[in-house]
Formats: structure tokens, C-alpha cells, sequence
């Protein structure tokens, strides 16, 4: 049932995003009176078409992931002399570039309708209170303490520990320190220096909090099995949905993140537990087996889960605007995405983030399976994101990408006169080559991941 709520799930997200990015090709199109004759979601034979008044054919493909507008083009086929004003590249340079750079607009234009739509239902956030301080960390040496409240990083106002991630990570490659600031209960805020040096350099993947010695406070949670995987340990134990862990190895056990730690220390290892069950104590033994991480570590792992608990009211806030703020705060989030991921990829090709954390289709599907089952708040956000790296990709100077054809056209605008045949073929196959090589990249840290 999951890997088929992801397949849907990445059809719904790649569907609706590349069908918006395409849209936005053909309605500046159509607006500088270029003839389109064919809008198309999904590639290969159609499953379904009809044509409007225009002559353009609109089709539903069988292969979902993708789409394409097929523009009127004399370098793509013979063009009637009587429609040849229609055709694309007949057109001014400065059409061509409103309609090649329409598509991702189209995108980030999506992501600031859904940012606004989340803005105006409201979103609930959990406090950034901190619940514990690594000794001789870098928040330790900076005066953090469990129960202040993280308010700002690097002079930025921040509300929830996404925000905060957000900050840390584009802060990746600093040297000296971080500022963060803090308050306790209703006092004032103060401001703290966190040493770092090459931070977060090289780190697969990036893991902002843990490297600073943070740990975000959470509710207790009581030891208590919620699930159950079938074939793994906890099962092979014969543990159950509802028990209770009292003890392993005679030790008392008072939350479930105790246990956690405990079987994740434990690979291998038999560990004797006694739970309570229907009212009554039992004793099992229990074997967690070992699980590689992608950083090679070994760690215990069981198959089983534990029911969420709810968070006390005054660590929970939501972030709720009215329709006309939400539109600022909405493009204010979208340009802070889109300035993340074009600086992301800047330090990725100086090698400040390792090239394993680009992601491919295994992983977007994973992904957007998860933020489906996880709700419909996650889910658009994750679409939003989606959407922003989708705009910006897109615009990567490389040829076959929109970026590339933006790139000749500007040329065109400074020479005077378009690039030449031969050198768009030349730049076709290098940007083939490029796009290709990335496209075997992600996939294969995908398998990795997989693996």
C-alpha cells in the first residue's frame, strides 16, 4: 500500500507541476500570437484529446510524468506561408524570452499561491525551546541552555524549528561564529556567539542541530507500541501492538527515546525485556538487527513505532495571516526559498555540499508519499518546494533547459543577429550530456539510499 500511495502521490506532484510550468509556456504563447499546436500533460500516444477553436490540440498522454507544448516552428517543420507570422521563430527576441522564461515563472508563481493558501489557513508550529546541550558543543561554548527559546538566527526572526533548519543550512561553509538568540519564560532576548569552523562542510547529509549540540525539547513519551512491523524483530519476539516496555536488561525504562537509544546501541545483541500486557507483566527476549546507515554506521533496529502524543498548548503556535498580509509573506517565502536552492547548488559545485544529496525520482516519490500521508499542510509545502527547485533548475544556463534557450536569446539581444545553428546543435549535445549525467547521478544516490 505505501509504494503505491507514492507512485500516485509523485504522478499528482510531477503532474500538476510540469502541466503549470508547461501552461505557462503556452499562455504567454498564445498572447504574442504564436500558433500552439499542441498542449500535452504526459508523453507518448494520447488517451485522450480534443481541440478548440485555436486548433490546438489538447491531450491526456499514458506516460504521466511530464508535458510539452508543441509551438508552430519553421526549424521544426514545414510552416505554411500564409501562417508564417504565426509561427515561433518568427517572433521578436523579447517575445521569445517571455515565452521560454513563462514556464518558470509559471512555477514559483505556483509556489506563492500555495505558500498564500497555507498562510491563510494557518499553520501550526511547535516553539523552538530547547530540551537539551551537548556538553563542550558549539551551543554549549555559546551559552545555549535547555528552556530558552531560539528567537533569531543570524539577525533573523525565526518561529518554528523549520525556520531555524533553513537558517543553519544556508549558512553552510561559515567560519567564526553563528549568531543566535534566545529567551527564557518573558524575558529579553539575548544574543549568542556559536563557534563553528567549515560548517556543515561536506556533511552527507547536513545535520544543522545535532552539529551544534542542540536537541529540540519534546514531551515525554511513554514507551508503548503503536505498531508493529510484521518480519522484523519486534514481531519475531512476539511483542504486540498496546505493550507497555518496562525493562530491559533489569534497567527501568521511563520513555520511549530511552528504549530507542538502548536498541539502537544493541545491534545483534539479545536484550531481555519484560512488558506489560492486558494488565499482566511478560517476559521476552529481543534481538535487534543490525541496520547501515548512509554514513556507514551500524545501528539496533526492531520494527515498531509508538503513538504520537499531543504537545502541551503553550509549545504549540500557529502562524495565521489575513488574505492581503499572507501575499507578502507568502513571496517573501518563496524568494528565501529560491535564494536557499540557487545558493545550494553554488556550493555544491565549489564542493561545500557533498553532489549525494541531489535526489531523484525514488526519493521525490518517497518523499511525497510521506508528506501525503502526513497531511494535506505538508504535503503543499512539499509541493511548493518541489515547484521552486523545478523554476530554477529550469533556468540553469545549460542548453535543452530553458535557462539555455534564455541564454541564446540574450546573446541574440547583444550581437544583434541569433546564434548559429551549429553552435545551438553543439550546445544541444553538451547540454544532453549535462542533464544526463546529473539524471544517473540522482538516480544512483537514490539506489544508494535505497540500499
Amino acid at each position: 500500500m505505501g509504494l503505491i500511495q507514492n507512485v500516485l502521490a509523485v504522478i499528482v506532484v510531477l503532474g500538476l507541476l510540469i502541466t503549470f510550468h508547461e501552461f505557462g509556456h503556452f499562455w504567454v504563447a498564445r498572447r504574442c500570437g504564436v500558433k500552439v499546436l499542441r498542449f500535452s500533460v504526459g508523453f507518448g500516444k494520447p488517451i485522450w484529446s480534443r481541440r478548440d477553436r485555436h486548433d490546438t490540440e489538447f491531450a491526456v498522454a499514458a506516460i504521466p510524468l511530464g508535458g510539452y507544448v508543441k509551438m508552430l516552428d519553421e526549424r521544426e517543420g514545414p510552416v505554411d506561408p500564409a501562417e508564417r507570422h504565426l509561427a515561433f521563430n518568427h517572433k521578436t527576441v523579447w517575445q521569445r524570452i517571455a515565452i521560454v522564461a513563462a514556464g518558470p515563472l509559471a512555477n514559483f508563481l505556483l509556489a506563492i499561491v500555495a505558500y498564500w493558501a497555507l498562510f491563510v489557513a494557518g499553520t501550526t508550529t511547535v516553539v523552538p525551546v530547547i530540551g537539551e546541550v551537548a556538553p563542550d558543543s558549539p551551543a554549549a561554548r555559546g551559552g545555549l541552555a535547555a528552556g530558552q527559546e531560539i528567537t533569531a538566527v543570524r539577525g533573523e526572526a525565526v518561529r518554528s524549528w523549520e525556520e531555524i533548519n533553513l537558517k543553519l543550512v544556508a549558512a553552510i561553509g561559515a567560519d567564526g561564529a553563528l549568531s543566535v538568540s534566545t529567551r527564557e519564560g518573558g524575558g529579553e532576548p539575548r544574543e549568542h556567539r556559536l563557534p563553528v569552523q567549515d560548517w556543515l562542510v561536506r556533511q552527507d547529509p547536513p545535520q544543522p542541530l545535532p552539529s551544534l549540540g542542540i536537541t529540540p525539547w519534546r514531551p515525554a513519551i511513554p514507551a508503548v507500541l503503536d505498531r508493529v512491523v510484521e518480519g522484523e524483530p519486534a514481531a519475531a519476539a512476539g511483542l504486540q501492538a498496546g505493550d507497555e516496555i518496562l525493562t530491559v536488561d533489569g534497567r527501568p525504562i521511563e520513555d520511549w527515546q530511552q528504549f530507542v537509544e538502548i536498541v539502537r546501541a544493541s545491534p545483534g545483541e539479545t536484550l531481555d525485556l519484560e512488558v506489560a500486557r492486558d494488565g499482566a507483566r511478560r517476559e521476552l527476549s529481543l534481538t535487534p538487527r543490525a541496520n547501515t546507515l548512509e554514513d556507514e554506521a551500524t545501528i539496533g533496529y526492531i520494527g515498531a513505532g509508538v503513538a504520537a502524543v499531543d504537545w502541551p498548548e503553550e509549545y504549540r503556535r500557529e502562524v495565521r495571516y489575513g488574505p492581503l498580509a499572507a501575499v507578502g509573506q507568502a513571496v517573501g517565502r518563496t524568494g528565501e526559498m529560491t535564494v536557499l536552492t540557487v545558493d545550494a547548488i553554488r556550493k555544491m559545485l565549489v564542493g561545500l555540499i557533498s553532489p549525494s544529496n541531489l535526489s531523484g525520482p525514488i526519493t521525490i516519490a518517497r518523499i511525497a508519499g510521506d508528506t501525503a500521508r502526513s497531511g494535506l499542510e505538508s504535503f503543499i509545502g512539499f509541493l511548493a518546494y518541489l515547484s521552486i527547485s523545478l523554476g530554477v533548475l529550469n533556468l540553469l544556463p545549460i542548453p535543452v533547459l530553458d535557462g539555455g534557450h534564455l541564454l541564446y536569446y540574450l546573446v541574440e539581444v547583444v550581437r544583434g543577429r541569433p546564434v548559429s545553428e551549429h553552435a545551438q546543435a553543439v550546445g544541444l549535445r553538451i547540454g544532453l550530456a549535462l542533464v544526463g549525467t546529473l539524471m544517473l547521478m540522482a538516480l544512483y544516490f537514490d539506489l544508494m539510499r535505497l540500499w
